[in-house]
């Protein structure tokens, strides 16, 4: 396992498998280890996948001081990550959350990346909140899942401030397309490998400048691949069609039925679509 060490010193570790052009892939969570991305539904036969766990996460060191968990902290690690690999430009991946630490990222080195991949990815970095009322169009949506029942009740519980594994086991279903015993222990690892303080400092006070981050993404000569599921929770794809027009040049991928997990949701449209847009 590689490591290489931030500029604060945590040395910090990354996964690489597969064959073909390096493909930075950073996880959601947030703070996750990256494992739950997996092989990203075969993109190793092509490309080989450079898996950053983000400090304090997976076989990542836990960085002595917490605060540096903060999203705009995490930013020169990706960039200590590429000076690491001798890379001059990047192929960047993130999912959910890991899209705010892109997308900084991105802003602040807009010169350093040649395309950027975004899968459900969240977009704090650049302003946008996904709000209740789309969570709530979504969940509808499942309606007539098994299940449904029972994440509601769990919902009702979450809303009335509860919280604990329970609860979140209850509404994990939402995540993905189908339930059943594969994407059960998906979500089972995911929630096992998630540093819960590192979350919570993720989106502290300060993380986020908007303003900045919008300015460095317009100067972006690079391409941008922004998935959104039909069905997931958030981001809605019409609020991932709305960020479109703030890259020089993106493009949107609804994909039909998907919820979150949108390379294991429709491993075949996904792999294709990426396949094709990084060449």
């Amino acid at each position: 396992m590689p490591t290489f060490t931030a500029p604060d010193g945590t040395r910090l570790a990354y996964h690489v498998e597969g064959t073909g052009a390096p493909l930075i892939c950073l996880p959601g969570g947030p703070m996750t280890a990256s494992a739950y991305l997996g092989d990203l539904a075969g993109l190793t036969e092509r490309r080989t996948l450079i898996r950053l766990d983000l400090r304090g996460t997976g076989d990542s060191a836990v960085p002595a001081d917490p605060a540096t968990y903060r999203c705009d902290r995490q930013v020169p690690d990706v960039e200590a990550l590429r000076i690491h690999l001798g890379l001059a430009r990047i192929d960047l991946l993130a999912h959910s959350a890991g899209g705010d630490l892109a997308l900084s990222y991105a802003g602040a080195h807009p010169e350093r990346v040649e395309r950027l991949v975004l899968i459900a990815g969240r977009a704090r970095a650049v302003g946008i909140e996904f709000p209740l009322s789309d969570r709530d169009e979504a969940i509808a949506l499942r309606a007539g899942e098994p299940w449904y029942p029972e994440a509601m009740a769990a919902l009702a519980r979450l809303r009335a401030g509860e919280t604990g594994p329970e609860v979140a086991a209850k509404l994990a279903p939402f995540g993905y397309r189908d339930w059943n015993a594969e994407t059960r222990a998906h979500a089972e690892f995911c929630d096992r490998h998630r540093n819960g303080e590192a979350a919570a400092a993720y989106i502290a006070e300060g993380a986020f400048d908007p303003e900045a981050t919008l300015a460095g993404l317009a100067r972006l000569t690079g391409s941008v691949l922004m998935f959104s599921g039909e069905v997931d929770t958030g981001p809605r794809p019409k609020v991932v069609e709305s960020m479109v027009a703030l890259f020089p040049k993106a493009v949107h991928v609804e994909v039909p039925g998907a919820a979150h997990q949108i390379w294991l949701d429709d491993p075949a449209v996904f792999r294709a679509t990426v396949d094709e847009f990084l060449g």
